[in-house]
């Protein structure tokens, strides 16, 4: 899809506002101690920033795997995002997938709780970076 520049920045802004939506979903939910949805929105939440980041950058992707592939190409390459951010969507997708398609699959808050942060840091650098 073609997009002036209104509209790219009007998509940027509405991926990077679900991006933090979905944070704050994550937080809500393990307040109340459900990790497997826990892990499904810290993965959205990285997911929706960096389609936020491609949108920006003019890049099109229409796939998880693709958006994923373009992150490291575009920005952990480049020296923009340090490999850890790699690592960090590599594993929520990861266990994200587990967690929605494996019925015997939990995560608990051992796992989940110090991912916290590092989605956090991730989603503020993605909000800098769009302002740039």
């Amino acid at each position: 899809m073609k997009l002036n520049e209104e509209e790219r920045q009007i998509m940027v802004n509405l991926e990077y506002e679900r991006a933090c939506s979905c944070l704050k979903q994550a937080e809500g939910n393990a307040s109340m101690d459900f990790w497997d949805v826990v892990v499904n929105r810290l993965y959205y939440a990285v997911f929706h920033a960096v389609s936020a980041l491609l949108i920006k950058d003019g890049h099109n992707v229409s796939t998880h795997k693709g958006t994923l592939v373009m992150f490291g190409e575009h920005y952990v390459k480049t020296g923009i995002f340090p490999t850890d951010a790699s690592k960090l969507y590599i594993k929520l997708q990861t266990m994200r997938e587990k967690s929605d398609y494996n019925c015997v699959y939990f995560t608990t808050p051992d796992e989940m709780q110090p991912l916290f942060e590092p989605v956090r840091e991730f989603i503020s650098k993605v909000g800098s970076l769009i302002k740039e």
